[in-house]
């Protein structure tokens, strides 16, 4: 399993992330707090507090080079 740490702040970011993550045979959740949900479902993305970095999960992903270029604009670096 690998995370990280996304920004999707706002309707538009969802839809487009939503779209990109549908096109891999992997599984991802996204932890907020205490919260987990599949981040292929849009209607639970939006039950979390977007306004905030959440973390990614990428489980038995087999190309993950592939997702992480996929991710890169929604990903956030630490500096």
């Amino acid at each position: 399993m690998k995370t990280v740490k996304i920004s999707l702040d706002s309707i538009d970011k969802v839809k487009t992330f939503v779209n990109e993550i549908n096109r891999f045979n992997a599984e991802f959740d996204l932890v907020s707090g205490r919260y987990v949900i599949d981040a292929k479902s849009i209607m639970g993305i939006f039950s979390l507090d977007i306004s905030r970095p959440i973390d990614l999960n990428i489980h038995n992903a087999d190309n993950l080079d592939e997702i992480m270029a996929a991710l890169q604009p929604y990903i956030i670096t630490e500096d």
